[in-house]
């Protein structure tokens, strides 16, 4: 094998080398633009999921504190009806003492 030949092996070698690294390189290429695309697209889904958790959240608010006024509410009915009965007990025995 004299010099010649070996330059041209070593020149094809180079050259299919120089080629699988080339398409190698245009799949990558291709691989991180799909990964970026569902990189972004996953960012945009997670951005609407803290709206949305940001929005239940605000709504678990507004029902606790509706909750808690109608708890209120029904404490104030309770009193008036307690306090009611107790105008009626006092007006009964004020009937009482004023017929004796």
């Amino acid at each position: 094998m004299d010099a010649n030949e070996k330059n041209k092996k070593t020149l094809t070698l180079f050259t299919t080398r120089m080629r699988q690294m080339i398409l190698q390189f245009t799949e990558m290429k291709s691989e991180n633009a799909r990964l970026r695309v569902q990189a972004a697209e996953r960012d945009g889904r997670i951005k609407e999921l803290e709206a949305q958790l940001a929005q239940a959240k605000g709504d678990y608010e507004n029902l606790k504190m509706a909750k808690m006024i109608e708890m209120s509410d029904h404490d104030l009915e309770g009193a008036q009806k307690r306090l009611a009965k107790l105008i009626r007990d006092v007006n009964k025995c004020i009937t009482l003492l004023s017929e004796k």
